[in-house]
């Protein structure tokens, strides 16, 4: 799955996101999580909404691109 994901703009950021997905029921991976790219990618079968919820309450904008 790939999330595009709004308003990072440091490691700190990556981090944040990167911890979020991976509390996330059904996220079996985070593959990556690009400062660069402005994404993440994650294996596994998560709820579509959990995963943008999980990156909003971090406070980054997120919409997935490609389930």
């Amino acid at each position: 799955m790939r999330i595009k994901v709004r308003g990072m703009s440091c490691n700190h950021c990556v981090m944040a996101v990167r911890k979020a997905l991976e509390a996330t029921p059904g996220v079996e991976r985070v593959v990556e999580v690009s400062l660069e790219r402005g994404e993440a990618v994650v294996e596994g079968r998560p709820d579509l909404d959990a995963v943008v919820a999980a990156i909003e309450r971090e406070g980054y904008r997120a919409e997935v691109v490609e389930a």
